[in-house]
């Protein structure tokens, strides 16, 4: 896992830069972006026991779901830890769409089973545009202002270019947003719209190199980035080998990097609380890994933070490539690009309390920042701590870094649209 295939894993995001990456992750703070996520798994399930089928592999409550409404949708082993997670959208009473990696868990489970429920995969484009003229660039190409009355995560029907899609409500980018649905064969008439009607607004188009520091601003953990995927055990073989299948004959499911030695592979597994998803775990029905999580949610090891890294430090790193002798492993900007969760050990004096993960550069806010899960008891913010950044066998730099909330960056997705 510590090789990674000859492909850049950012290449699926499109170009890695449209006009160049510090101007384009500025868009998401001071206009808008447009971003393809088209690459994302679709699977539709119908029929009368879909509902019960989630809820089984779930850690999410279902006893409210209404038509329209979108959940982000968690599913864990026996330990409680992450197999995969998705967006799930319920169109109507027996009619879903769960995007993502985890329609494979659930369509593995329908064969297993005798729920009544049909599943095909279907391939739709995924068009995120987020900031804080994204609503009026939406408006532009729609005719419509009904958009601003969309609750969060809520589904706005819209029809661009004569084509009907889905507009739903979210904001990844810790912005408001939408992020606009529909059949693949018409999605780039859709997407060279909205580029020409956003140029009044300062639309930029997302590219690959800076798509992914929108999720460490705004801390959305991301699957083989922030953790690897719970699938490796010996009681996950069979599903192991059913995913893997769907993967690209050159790629594997996850990569590993970066100096924290796991001696295990389960040690690079995250559970829904350390990743900050403690809020959509509900007991108010059994699921896989019930019990792991019922006791960690009431008394958690591990939180997430933003990692704040000296500067002095990290340019120290850089500045190693023009001294003679051994440098320490280039410290890729904005961020890694070859597809690794790059997990770095972080100690406090003598102790390993934490692993860092996502380390990226935020032009916005001139800083290395890195997600961490750390020990509670050093998560306080403006706690001093060290991230060791290089390769388990050497060289390491030690970097000094500060714990900061997650997310790092205003939280502004539920933002009143009606004033935007």
């Amino acid at each position: 896992m510590r090789t990674a295939p000859e492909v850049y894993a950012w290449s699926r995001f499109g170009q890695p830069e449209y006009t160049d990456w510090l101007d384009e992750s500025m868009s998401w703070k001071e206009t808008c972006y447009i971003g393809d996520w088209s690459f994302l798994w679709q699977h539709r399930f119908t029929g009368p026991d879909a509902l019960r089928l989630f809820s089984d592999i779930s850690v999410n409550s279902f006893a409210k779901f209404d038509h329209g409404q979108s959940k982000h949708l968690i599913h864990t082993n026996t330990n409680g830890k992450v197999i995969h997670e998705g967006i799930l959208t319920r169109f109507g009473d027996d009619d879903y769409m769960l995007h993502g990696r985890g329609g494979f868990w659930a369509s593995y489970q329908l064969g297993r089973t005798d729920y009544d429920v049909k599943v095909q995969q279907e391939d739709w484009f995924i068009y995120q545009v987020s900031g804080p003229n994204s609503v009026k660039v939406l408006e532009k190409v729609s005719g419509q202002t009904g958009l601003r009355d969309t609750g969060f995560m809520r589904l706005h029907p819209i029809t661009v270019a004569g084509h009907k899609i889905w507009a739903l409500r979210q904001g990844m980018s810790g912005e408001i947003g939408f992020e606009l649905q529909g059949p693949k064969e018409y999605g780039q008439e859709i997407y060279d719209v909205i580029v020409e009607a956003g140029q009044e607004f300062g639309i930029r188009k997302l590219g690959g190199r800076v798509a992914m520091i929108n999720h460490l601003e705004a801390c959305f953990p991301t699957i083989a980035t922030d953790y690897i995927p719970a699938i490796f055990d010996e009681d996950m073989a069979e599903y192991l080998e059913v995913f893997s299948s769907s993967m690209p004959s050159f790629a594997q499911p996850a990569y590993i990097a970066g100096s924290y030695d796991g001696r295990e592979i389960s040690e690079y597994y995250r559970s829904p609380v350390e990743l900050g998803w403690a809020r959509n775990i509900n007991f108010d029905h059994d699921f896989l890994g019930r019990a792991a999580l019922e006791a960690e949610k009431a008394d958690p090891r591990r939180v997430i933070r933003t990692l704040v890294w000296d500067a002095d430090d990290v340019q120290d790193v850089f500045a190693s490539l023009f001294r003679p002798g051994e440098n320490y492993p280039y410290m890729e900007m904005p961020r890694d690009q070859r597809g690794f969760m790059w997990a770095d050990k972080v100690t406090a004096g003598d102790d390993l309390v934490g692993v860092a993960t996502s380390r990226g550069y935020s032009y916005y806010y001139r800083q290395m920042l890195s997600l961490s899960t750390i020990d509670v008891a050093h998560s306080e913010p403006g706690t001093e701590l060290t991230v060791h950044w290089g390769r388990p066998d050497g060289p390491q730099k030690a970097i000094r870094a500060t714990v900061a909330p997650a997310p790092y960056k205003p939280d502004r997705r539920r933002a009143d649209l009606r004033t935007a």
